[in-house]
């Protein structure tokens, strides 16, 4: 067993066009002052981080760790999520994904598709001069608009979306493999890798890729009333990435897991900030713990009502708290006696 390392924080959320948040070196000296000791940085976010540049420069690389190492920072991971988003699209979502590529890419979806795998080949590249093993992602979803189809879905529609899936993102794993990094999909409600059957689906569908593995964030699935201490058991070997985020989900008489087309602070199921939600955090550490999970515990802050400051000054105390410092003994080793073969032989009766 080891000590998960922590608390790290995502970026994604608290990016913004105003100080401190503005550009990676105030962020990061705010980061640092309230506590954290890495930070997650999203390869898509030009206000931070230029994901062409780290993939063909070292030095580009290096000023950026050593810029957070006089911080007392350093780098946890890169996530390429809205890349990821933008391999696999359904029509329906054309426009409003349009948003997440250049303007002369709007309304070409085959453009916009391969701008987005190149720029995840890029962060391959990024990470690996950066010293980073793990890459955190979206699947994308062809599927997503037929979970809960009426009519029925057509036969073999789920089957032709996931090997159609399977293909776009086989090459990028081998990118991904060459440059020595973990590929770790966030299994996401909206996408096509949503739970642990849809990832099995996938996983089978790139041969079972060393490099195919798993973002793990609780808060979706309570969001889906998933069991997610048993997802733990049964993904431990591929869980590599950890977002600890909290939800709740307080279904009524009017609405339940689907949420009626509400906002956010309206819906039965809700993301909080820590401790504020559902999520039982200290089983989840024990396990992670005792399975050797071997990386960050990042919080990731989404929360309707608590402000993000504030989310996360008290998330850095919440995640130092969780970490288990693992021990280097066993707590009844004071009762043992040494015991040789021939007493054991007669302890057992087989003298």
């Amino acid at each position: 067993m080891r000590t998960i390392k922590g608390p790290s924080l995502h970026l994604a959320q608290f990016s913004d066009v105003v100080a401190p948040f503005n550009d990676l070196p105030s962020i990061a000296a705010w980061a640092s002052d309230t506590g954290f000791k890495a930070l997650q940085l999203p390869a898509w976010d030009q206000r931070l981080f230029d994901v062409a540049t780290a993939a063909e420069s070292q030095t580009y690389c290096d000023d950026i760790t050593g810029m957070l190492a006089d911080e007392g920072l350093v780098l946890s991971e890169l996530t390429t999520h809205i890349f990821g988003q933008l391999v696999a699209v359904h029509p329906a979502y054309d426009a409003m994904c349009d948003s997440f590529a250049p303007a002369e890419l709007h309304g070409k979806p085959q453009a916009r598709t391969a701008w987005a795998i190149e720029r995840l080949l890029m962060s391959a590249k990024a990470s690996r001069r950066l010293g980073l093993t793990e890459m955190g992602t979206f699947s994308g979803a062809f599927a997503w608009p037929y979970l809960f189809p009426f009519p029925q879905r057509p036969a073999g529609l789920i089957e032709t979306a996931f090997d159609e899936l399977a293909k776009r993102w086989l090459p990028v794993l081998n990118a991904c493999d060459e440059q020595g990094v973990n590929l770790c999909y966030e299994i996401h409600p909206s996408e096509d890798l949503h739970d642990g059957v849809s990832f099995d689906m996938f996983y089978d569908r790139v041969g079972q890729h060393e490099r195919c593995n798993m973002l793990y964030d609780p808060s979706h699935f309570v969001l889906q009333q998933l069991n997610y201490l048993d997802f733990i058991d049964i993904y431990k070997d591929r869980i590599r990435m950890f977002h600890v985020k909290d939800a709740e989900f307080n279904p009524s008489g009017r609405q339940g897991i689907y949420g009626g087309y509400q906002s956010w602070e309206n819906r039965a199921g809700r993301f909080r900030s820590l401790g504020d939600g559902q999520v039982d955090f200290k089983a989840i550490f024990s396990k992670l713990t005792q399975y050797d999970y071997a990386g960050w515990a990042t919080l990731e802050w989404e929360c309707c009502l608590k402000h993000q400051e504030v989310g996360a000054r008290e998330g850095v105390d919440f995640i130092n708290a969780h970490i288990i410092p693992v021990t280097d003994k066993i707590f009844d080793d004071f009762a043992g006696a040494p015991v040789n073969q021939q007493q054991m032989q007669q302890l057992l009766g087989i003298a």
